[in-house]
């Protein structure tokens, strides 16, 4: 059996970050992933920084809003029809998570952790090579329900002491210069949020904890992981067996089905994203905006243009609806005319599976059920936004420190 200090399940963005905290603390660390370093859901996705997203998707108005697109394939919101136990029982803690007294305690935490992986990512940027941008996020409506909607929710971000700024289309037009011509009735400004590559980001920093002395076995798929005694005592995988002092559960949408063999209960719903990666325009603008309405991030990176969303509740299913993508691709044409699809030309099409809590917020914390596990997932659209500082936090518990955030809200044995 193989042993080291620290194992880490997982090697998206949650598991390298934990990995570099354990590394900085001296320890032995080990991440398995079951395909490549960044293979999953951290590969293409928007790589947004976005402490303006502090509210969590399980809001007030949330379901009702919805009800509209559940079964429309073509939807920003998508559930596949189909009897499913674990998805019932999902939609309905979803539901009940629907209230105003959650979402008035969990928009601090939401708040404090993303401006502190902002900072960690500026950090980071300084010791790893990769490309973040600081240029803040623009939010733009094409209809004035959809500016009143997002001015409301810019008063709920300035109650939590975040920095915005509510622009006309004239204002809006101004901002991005000859850049790029909206359809667009105003948006909103966010100077805090902040972008990077994703799978760059993860996959230097990755090369970066080998070059410090954690092992990176790749293409190593959990089998099964075995407890005694309340602590986890063997994790079994296609090349071989594992023992360490700390587990790090950070496997994403596939985290359930590794705690089968410690009778654990994580409801993790996959929830399957796109985006489109395109060659980047001539005239493109330097700042990541959302297409509101439409909920299509827009991250403009050094040579590429990516278009990122869509939430479909399909299970493990990783097959690619043309229909989503040619709706997003209809989206971006609405918003910006000139970036038709025959203007643009493809670089790939990609999709992924987001690990979703059925509250908005990750189960983030120590077990206690079983002693040396610590559980990093359900982290849903922010997984990326939030990947440095939840590195941070597991890298402490693994390490017997005390995090400095009350974590009470995202227990991880809160749904048991």
């Amino acid at each position: 059996m193989e042993r080291v200090d620290v194992l880490v399940l997982g090697g998206g963005v949650a598991g390298v970050c934990t990995a570099r905290e354990v590394l900085r603390r001296g320890r032995q660390v080990a991440i398995l992933d079951r395909g490549r370093i960044c293979s999953g859901s951290s590969y293409g996705n928007a790589g947004l920084i976005v402490p303006s997203h502090s509210v969590p998707i399980a809001e007030p108005g949330v379901m009702a809003k919805g009800l509209k697109w559940l079964f429309n394939p073509e939807s920003p919101f998508y559930i596949k029809p189909r009897f499913d136990r674990q998805l019932l029982s999902w939609l309905w803690h979803f539901r009940r998570a629907c209230t105003h007294e959650r979402v008035r305690r969990a928009m601090p935490l939401m708040r404090d952790l993303h401006l502190e992986s902002l900072r960690l990512f500026g950090a980071l940027a300084e010791e790893v090579d990769f490309e973040f941008g600081a240029r803040g996020r623009l939010l733009v409506c094409r209809e004035e329900r959809g500016l009143q909607a997002v001015a409301r929710e810019a008063d709920l971000m300035r109650g939590l002491g975040l920095e915005v700024r509510m622009l006309t289309g004239a204002e809006l037009a101004e901002k991005v210069g000859d850049a790029v011509h909206f359809s667009s009735v105003g948006a909103a400004y966010y100077p805090q949020d902040a972008h990077v590559q994703p799978q760059h980001f993860v996959r230097q920093l990755a090369a970066h904890c080998a070059e410090l002395g954690a092992r990176v076995v790749e293409e190593c798929e959990v089998l099964a992981i075995e407890g005694a005694d309340g602590r986890v005592s063997c994790v079994r995988t296609t090349r071989g067996d594992w023992g360490a002092e700390q587990i790090v559960l950070a496997g994403g949408a596939w985290s359930p089905q590794l705690l089968g063999g410690l009778s654990m209960h994580l409801p993790v719903q996959p929830a399957k994203g796109y985006s489109i990666m395109v060659e980047r325009p001539e005239r493109c603008p330097n700042i990541p905006f959302m297409l509101t309405e439409a909920k299509i991030a827009v991250t403009p990176l050094q040579d590429e243009v990516r278009f990122a969303g869509t939430l479909e509740l399909a299970g493990l299913d990783l097959s690619i609806n043309p229909r989503r993508i040619d709706a997003m691709r209809r989206a971006v044409a609405a918003y910006v005319p000139a970036w038709t699809s025959e203007a643009l030309r493809v670089r790939e099409i990609w999709r992924g599976l987001r690990p979703c809590s059925p509250d908005g917020l990750p189960f983030l914390g120590r077990s206690a059920q079983w002693a040396n596990l610590v559980v990093a997932t359900g982290h849903g659209m922010c997984g990326l936004s939030l990947g440095p500082v939840t590195g941070q936090i597991t890298g402490q518990l693994v390490c017997g420190e005390e995090p400095r955030f009350d974590l009470a809200l995202c227990r991880v044995e809160r749904f048991a």
